[in-house]
């Protein structure tokens, strides 16, 4: 079963990733330029939020139960995954990483230049 250790790691390997707390000592944030594209509550239950284009929100939201319209976020643009058996780790990977790709998609010029630069 992935782990939030996993997610954690995941997600820190990648260009210009800082973690932080901005809400509340229980609430992980990931951001990439100052950027939020995945966060988790260190609660008892594991879910993560995942900013997504808006038609395969749609679509993973069909597919699987354990993906919702992203909750506390905007319900287009974000999806709320429950971390379970039955869904593919892999599936988990593919969302981070396109999570991360649609914020630097979005960063200024200048801020993608700073982020190649970044290690």
């Amino acid at each position: 079963m992935f782990s939030v250790e996993e997610f954690r790691e995941y997600c820190l390997k990648k260009q210009g990733v800082e973690e932080c707390f901005p809400f509340d000592e229980t609430t992980l944030v990931f951001k990439v330029m100052g950027k939020m594209f995945a966060l988790t509550d260190l609660g008892e239950h594991f879910y993560i939020n995942l900013k997504c284009e808006p038609q395969w929100a749609i679509e993973l939201r069909e597919k699987y139960s354990c993906i919702s319209a992203g909750f506390h976020m905007n319900k287009k643009h974000w999806n709320t995954v429950k971390i379970e058996d039955s869904l593919p780790i892999s599936l988990i990977y593919k969302m981070i990483d396109h999570s991360y790709d649609l914020i630097v998609k979005h960063l200024t010029l200048s801020q993608k230049e700073k982020l190649k630069n970044v290690f």
